[in-house]
């Protein structure tokens, strides 16, 4: 908990008691639901939660603003983005029935109010949004194709409605086609040696009627 005051001390006190309650929650759920590998939940909150809070280095969410996570697993990175952007509308899908259970559960128990979790697949989604957002579920190419027809047409925010994408390594070809993506190496904010080589990726997509 104490690397998430690190880079985020303006927290209010709800924030705070929120954000502790993961610690809670997460190991508790994972004991009967496998949505963190066993080996990660000691670290959590560097590896999750930290993790997903890399998008809000690099975006403020604006209040109103709707947020699809793609992919979310056990909440990664819909909740704590939740949790900092309490104005902001999350909806956290996942093919995985048994993971979005945890998501509910979680969310509940926080007192989460913009948080809507549901068992779809990106392709299914009915709507758009402002940014979707994800932590390494496919190659950017697949993804784009899975989403490229949801997002708004207004730009609300500084950078371009589009993709955040939290992943790592060298994306060099991956996203050779991509010639408006931009990079943010998370170790630009976040001084653990986990966040060496992850990225915020951002690539902006147009609306399509």
């Amino acid at each position: 908990m104490e690397e998430i005051l690190k880079y985020f001390p303006n927290l209010s006190e709800n924030q705070i008691i929120q954000f502790k309650k993961l610690g809670e929650l997460y190991p508790e759920w994972n004991a009967k639901i496998n949505v963190i590998s066993r080996k990660d939940i000691d670290e959590l909150y560097v590896k999750h939660v930290l993790h997903s809070l890399g998008i809000a280095k690099v975006m403020e969410f604006q209040p109103k603003a709707t947020v699809l996570d793609v992919g979310t697993g056990g909440g990664f990175p819909g909740i704590p983005l939740a949790i900092l952007f309490p104005e902001t509308r999350f909806y956290l899908i996942d093919v995985i029935a048994k993971k979005i259970k945890v998501v509910n559960e979680v969310a509940t128990a926080l007192g989460l109010k913009n948080v809507k979790a549901e068992q779809l697949r990106a392709e299914n989604v009915k709507g758009d949004f402002d940014f979707i957002v994800s932590r390494a579920v496919t190659n950017m190419p697949d993804f784009v194709s899975w989403i490229k027809d949801k997002i708004k047409k207004q730009n609300n925010h500084e950078l371009k409605n589009g993709i955040l994408y939290l992943k790592g390594g060298d994306l060099t070809e991956e996203l050779k086609d991509f010639p408006k993506v931009t990079l943010y190496n998370l170790s630009d904010y976040f001084s653990e040696d986990f966040f060496e080589t992850k990225k915020v990726v951002h690539l902006p997509l147009k609306f399509k009627a």
